[in-house]
């Protein structure tokens, strides 16, 4: 299934007269279930990429369709309403409250939804439990390990049932070790539970997990290739 289709995608971004090309005529089809890592190096247009796939910016020209749905006619709100229900987002930084714990920084998507609060605990249990954080509900951010405060990211971002997980260079604050340990989780989590894990990394050995390698230069794609292999994590 087609989850994902670029047609034709420019992004441009204006400092004062002059127009910065950020992405360049990109056309992409992503679908349910795969892997894909986005490489590339600083400025080559992979950041611009994930915010416009993510429903964070609007291409300048081109299309994209979001399981069939063509995202350039959409409201402010229907937009938001998408980010919350359909993408779960993963960042460098964490992104946590300090002052909530693991169960609540879990819950806050659900906040938007409208969910009780016996319905927000019942279902980010669960979640901290599939990322391994079991017995860890009610620790602070400052209480949990880098490694240990991704994983309470990963289970916010997969609490609404999200369809996919964008992740913004999730190991770039986390040494080698954790590192394997998050992108081991992100593996399970796409062949166990087929959620589509899309991923931006500058780091070739992380970019190695996924099934899946686009490279950007200059905002346009300049390779994409899928493994031959189903083997992860090839070092």
């Amino acid at each position: 299934m087609e989850l994902i289709e670029l047609k034709e995608i420019n992004k441009v971004y204006k400092i004062g007269d002059i127009g910065v090309h950020a992405l360049n005529n990109v056309s992409l089809i992503i679908k349910k279930g795969e892997f894909v890592a986005i490489i590339g190096p600083s400025g080559s247009g992979k950041s611009t990429f994930m915010n416009v796939i993510g429903c964070l910016d609007q291409p300048t020209t081109g299309r994209y369709l979001l399981e069939g749905t063509d995202i350039g006619s959409l409201s402010r709100d229907k937009l938001a309403e998408i980010r919350n229900k359909k993408i779960g987002f993963v960042f460098q930084g964490f992104n946590l409250l300090s002052r909530a714990t693991s169960l609540e920084n879990v819950e806050l998507p659900m906040l938007y939804n409208g969910f009780s609060a016996k319905e927000r605990r019942q279902r980010a249990l669960p979640a901290l439990e599939a990322v391994g954080l079991k017995g860890r509900e009610k620790h602070h951010p400052n209480q949990l390990s880098g490694g240990e405060q991704q994983r309470v990211a990963i289970a916010r971002a997969l609490v609404n049932n999200s369809s996919i997980i964008l992740a913004d260079e999730p190991t770039g604050n986390l040494d080698t070790k954790t590192s394997k340990e998050i992108m081991e989780l992100f593996v399970k989590l796409n062949t166990e539970s087929n959620i589509t894990i899309i991923l931006v990394t500058h780091e070739l050995d992380i970019a190695a997990y996924s099934r899946r390698i686009i490279k950007f230069s200059d905002g346009f794609v300049v390779s994409d290739e899928v493994k031959k292999s189903m083997e992860h994590g090839a070092r």
